[in-house]
């Protein structure tokens, strides 16, 4: 499952930084090359993997949801017109035949959606990679055991914390233990399964005892996002970490990560949505004299940062594209008037998506001389224009000094 037809291994938006991989030394060449793309930096004969790269899409299939979460991007109120099934069924044809690698299912809640299995089992069969993003509170033993016989690859469930926490963020009493056994239901299934957790200021004092959880319950993957400003999470920005915080918080996960491995558990883990973190894990390699650090830089440049509007794309609910699940103020079109590969892969000169193409021509501010650019792509364009009004304005989530982004040899 998950191989393509080509023979090529299947590429993720590059949104994700492997500290697991990275830091530890876990890095096996299908690992950048989900992520890679044309690089000076990239060997020759890695190149063929970065000419053509055709986006991960995030589907969400539904804008309906059993919880109302506080930091949901997603949030909307009514019920927006839908993709019916026979709509959904074509789309996936189209994603397929335009050779997007991975089709992530995500809402509101996609396992509310009646037909949901039908659109995953289709989609495998067309050769994607299908993947789910979800609370996990609906996933019983019979749900996980069809998970399971569609072939779906892998299924992220939100944890926020210890029960208390992660209630008070689900807006739901009973949401952990329904979302613990759904993970759980997945284990026993054969369903690759992990957590996901968005960091804010009100559960950062979390992590340590989800590090524990994912030892106890033996979850072999964990991607911890940071705080996008958009739907209710536009609400809680003020919540956002601090960079002080935001530093302390990514020595505490590397930290945790290798004590878990030291202790024999290969625990897959990832943070999101923030580039600087690869920087801040390569500076921090340095200071130790880890000889891999060059290595390390190397391979972030073959990630080249946030692709937003290039390797990664959204769908939503009602047909409509953006260019990523978080910037839902920036259509770029509608698969009910044009098909998707139409809208991606042919943007018109000056548009959204062809400008996004040519991102380190347009960035501003500190992100202009900053030397890590080329690994961090100007980080994250929807958080940037959410917190400065400027489309290309700095991303107030990079927590670089001034002195570490200064020109240098790298």
């Amino acid at each position: 499952m998950g191989a393509r037809s080509d023979g090529r291994r299947p590429r993720g938006g590059n949104r994700m930084i492997g500290i697991s991989k990275l830091y530890l030394g876990k890095v096996e060449v299908s690992d950048p090359l989900r992520y890679g793309r044309k690089s000076a930096h990239l060997p020759s004969h890695l190149l063929q993997f970065s000419e053509d790269k055709k986006p991960v899409v995030v589907w969400n299939v539904t804008s309906r949801c059993n919880l109302k979460c506080t930091h949901c991007y997603a949030a909307t109120e009514g019920q927006p017109d839908e993709l019916s099934t026979a709509e959904a069924l074509a789309v996936i044809d189209d994603l397929a035949a335009f050779g997007c690698p991975v089709l992530l299912f995500s809402g509101g809640e996609p396992f509310v959606r009646p037909d949901i299995l039908t659109l995953a089992h289709h989609a495998v069969g067309k050769g994607l990679r299908v993947v789910f993003s979800t609370n996990g509170t609906l996933i019983d033993a019979r749900l996980a055991a069809e998970i399971k016989a569609v072939g779906v690859s892998y299924a992220g469930i939100s944890i926020d914390g210890m029960e208390a926490v992660h209630d008070r963020f689900r807006a739901c009493p009973g949401a952990f233990q329904l979302s613990m056994a759904g993970i759980r239901h997945c284990r026993e299934a054969g369903v690759k399964v992990g957590l996901r957790v968005t960091m804010t200021k009100d559960n950062v004092g979390e992590i340590p005892a989800i590090f524990d959880l994912l030892e106890a319950e033996r979850i072999p993957r964990i991607c911890l996002y940071h705080l996008v400003y958009c739907g209710r999470g536009a609400d809680i920005a003020g919540q956002d970490l601090s960079p002080a915080q935001r530093r302390a918080t990514l020595d505490l996960i590397i930290d945790r990560t290798v004590r878990l491995h030291e202790r024999g558990f290969p625990v897959e883990v990832l943070t999101v949505d923030n580039h600087c973190d690869g920087p801040y894990l390569y500076l921090r390699m340095l200071r130790e004299n880890n000889p891999r650090a060059g290595d390390v830089m190397t391979l972030l440049r073959m990630n080249g940062g946030n692709s937003t509007g290039h390797g990664l794309a959204c769908l939503s609910w009602d047909g409509t594209v953006y260019p990523d699940q978080f910037w839902r103020n920036q259509p770029v079109g509608n698969v009910r008037a044009k098909k998707f590969s139409e809208i991606w892969g042919h943007p018109e000169p000056g548009s959204l998506l062809a400008l996004l193409r040519q991102k380190k021509a347009h960035v501003t501010g500190r992100c202009v001389a900053c030397r890590f650019l080329d690994v961090c792509g100007g980080n994250f364009r929807a958080r940037a224009e959410a917190a400065t009004g400027d489309l290309w304005g700095v991303d107030p989530a990079c927590y670089l000094t001034d002195e570490e982004i200064a020109p240098q040899l790298v």
